[in-house]
């Protein structure tokens, strides 16, 4: 597992350029899919607080997650999520916004992603101690408006989240996203019951694709 204590979430995900959000039904399908995930080969993983019982579903994954890997906890809004996630042994966390959860995590040295979408919130997300901003919603003003925002921020670490389907993976990539986030074409019913060979298929596709937008 990386070592906590000298993670570079930006580098971390540069590396991936995916990362995999579970939001389920259930703790018990949000470990099942985050374990196909893992196991296909998808390196940064995490797990929405909306999920009832995520504390749980990111312990059980963290317990599992092969040599290398990431998990981390999304939709972490307070400083009590903050310390729930990283009880719960969190590599990293990730906000829909900017919120007090972001001065939290920087202050316990877990690195965040935080969600902004104008260039005042991601400004602002990177000064609260963010390591990278999550563009969110990303398919509001796509690949081009991630590349307006790069134009005056070319030192921040943006990675596209909501709404990316794989036809849209390369256009972010080519945007200079670092990463992009995907949740439902990815993970589908998965998390919630649903068919985990059809989560892996689909990741095997996502890490297939990003391979050639690499290359």
């Amino acid at each position: 597992m990386v070592n906590d204590m000298t993670l570079d979430l930006t580098a971390e995900l540069a590396a991936a350029r995916i990362l995999a959000v579970i939001r389920g039904t259930s703790a018990a399908g949000a470990i099942a899919a985050g374990t196909a995930l893992l196991e296909e080969g998808v390196p940064v993983v995490e797990v929405a607080l909306t999920t009832p019982d995520a504390t749980r579903a990111v312990a059980a994954l963290r317990a599992v997650a092969p040599e290398g890997t990431l998990v981390g906890a999304g939709t972490v809004l307070t400083a009590a999520d903050v310390a729930d996630v990283a009880a719960a042994g969190a590599q990293f966390v990730v906000t829909p916004a900017v919120v007090e959860s972001i001065a939290e995590a920087a202050r316990r040295d877990l690195p965040v992603a935080a969600g902004a979408f104008t260039p005042t919130e991601a400004y602002t997300a990177t000064r609260m101690g963010a390591s990278a901003v999550k563009l969110f919603p990303a398919s509001v003003g796509g690949p081009a408006y991630l590349k307006a925002l790069r134009d005056p921020f070319p030192d921040i670490p943006f990675v596209a989240v909501g709404g990316v389907s794989l036809d849209d993976v390369p256009g972010y990539l080519a945007a200079g996203a670092i990463a992009v986030g995907v949740g439902g074409p990815l993970v589908g019913d998965a998390a919630s019951g649903g068919d985990l060979g059809a989560l892996r298929e689909r990741a095997r596709t996502y890490l297939t694709v990003l391979k050639g937008a690499h290359a």
